[in-house]
């Protein structure tokens, strides 16, 4: 590692049990960001200027105004530019040594295959149950871990669904396909910083799982809740009977 990077990093470094060869992880890592929108900007930035060697980021909107309130990786100046374009700019700006593709692109299942098998980590930030069940299925076909964040109203939760673990849940195993969809700030609101934690935790959850540092939240729901600015843990067993993952070995 150059004196730069050990300068750049030397707060994470002088971490016990993370030093070089945590950060040595994180450097040689690549990184999947489904989302660039409330979780996916803080969780994408945190990533970068943690240095994350390589981020792919993945969304097919574009900046609007009503945006702006939370999705801190984009500004007035980027308004009608995709969200992946003004994202990696931002990312660009925080880390130039971070490798950043963008994907203006609504993928399917097949490409969301294709590129959870390209990196260590999928992080999802989707703001439906459809893309976050095409998410889980992807990570767990490719046998790669997700971390998992969602942030309504005043309310927030993080999860690591690690597939590599016989004993870990998946998404699916926690929530059933079939119920409503309408599950997006745009119709139940969200107060900015709420994204901001939930997004964060997501970023430090993907640090964890890659560095092996830690205890990640697998089999752990972890709750927010703003209003009263109180934690919940929720132990998440796997169902074994779950579509999306009992072909797993038990």
């Amino acid at each position: 590692m150059k004196d730069a990077s050990l300068l750049r990093y030397s707060r994470q470094i002088m971490l016990p049990e993370f030093d070089i060869a945590g950060q040595e992880r994180l450097n040689e890592a690549r990184v999947l960001v489904v989302g660039m929108g409330g979780l996916g900007c803080p969780a994408a930035m945190y990533l970068a200027a943690a240095g994350v060697g390589s981020l792919i980021i993945v969304d097919d909107d574009t900046v609007e105004l009503t945006n702006l309130q939370r999705q801190i990786a984009h500004t007035e100046r980027d308004l009608g530019q995709s969200k992946v374009e003004s994202a990696k700019n931002t990312l660009a700006a925080l880390n130039p040594g971070v490798d950043v593709l963008a994907i203006n692109e609504r993928v399917d299942a097949g490409r969301l295959c294709e590129l959870a098998e390209q990196v260590d980590v999928v992080v999802d930030a989707c703001d439906n149950f459809t893309t976050r069940f095409a998410v889980n299925a992807a990570a767990i076909q490719v046998g790669k871990p997700l971390v998992s964040g969602a942030a309504i109203r005043m309310e927030g939760q993080v999860a690591v669904f690690d597939s590599r673990n016989p004993a870990s849940p998946c998404y699916q195993c926690l929530y059933r396909p079939g119920g409503s969809d309408d599950s997006s700030c745009s119709a139940n609101g969200v107060m900015a910083p709420v994204v901001g934690v939930i997004g964060s935790l997501q970023a430090l959850e993907t640090i964890k799982v890659i560095a092996s540092y830690g205890e990640p939240l697998v089999g752990r729901l972890l709750i927010f809740d703003g209003l009263t600015m109180s934690w919940r843990e929720v132990k998440l067993p796997r169902d074994t009977n779950c579509v999306a993952c009992r072909h797993r070995p038990a």
